[in-house]
């Protein structure tokens, strides 16, 4: 595995995707052994979603709000076209998904994720699908909007594509390292 270091810069693709229909599929049951619940979190405060998003982006080199002013992320968590849903299960936060709605007729699936020791146990899947019907759910909704890029998870893109995103668009860009990241494997 490859570790790259603070400092360093490194490329990669972001990928935009959209669903312009809301999907034929249900609401999912809960995953085996889940005991825990998803719970929208009612005026969070800012360090909880920065713990959240750290603990699940930690891997994939999510730091680009570590630059952003507390008072600007507590104005967008303020937001009631914002919601942020945490996963609790056994009593601590699984992972956690944030819907934006303040785009016309369009919401974006801001952040999505899981902390790393609950991937691989079917709780993505089960979590990304309730995210998707729950920002169809909203009225007057045409448009569904996620981008994911190669830092992210290996299987991220082909998550979102299989509960039926498309890809609409991919740029190239680059980053400088804030703190030592290896890619993740899938």
């Amino acid at each position: 595995m490859t570790t790259h270091r603070a400092g360093e810069t490194v490329d990669y693709t972001v990928t935009f995707l959209e669903m312009t229909a809301r999907p034929g599929y249900g609401w999912p049951p809960a995953p085996a052994g889940m005991t825990g619940a998803l719970l929208k979190a009612e005026q969070p405060p800012v360090w909880y979603f920065r713990a959240l998003y750290d603990a699940v982006g930690r891997d994939y080199a999510w730091t680009d709000l570590h630059g952003s002013e507390e008072a600007d992320i507590a104005d967008w968590l303020a937001s009631p076209d914002v919601a942020l849903f945490s996963l609790i299960d056994q009593g601590w936060p699984r992972g956690f998904f944030v819907l934006d709605w303040r785009a016309d007729e369009a919401c974006e699936l801001a952040y999505f994720g899981l902390v790393p020791c609950s991937v691989g146990r079917g709780l993505g899947s089960w979590m990304l699908r309730t995210a998707i019907l729950t920002a169809w759910a909203r009225a007057g909704l045409s448009c569904l909007r996620v981008n994911t890029c190669t830092l992210d998870h290996p299987r991220a893109l082909i998550q979102y594509q299989k509960h039926g995103f498309t890809v609409d668009r991919r740029e190239q860009r680059q980053r400088v390292l804030t703190r030592d990241w290896s890619p993740a494997e899938s």
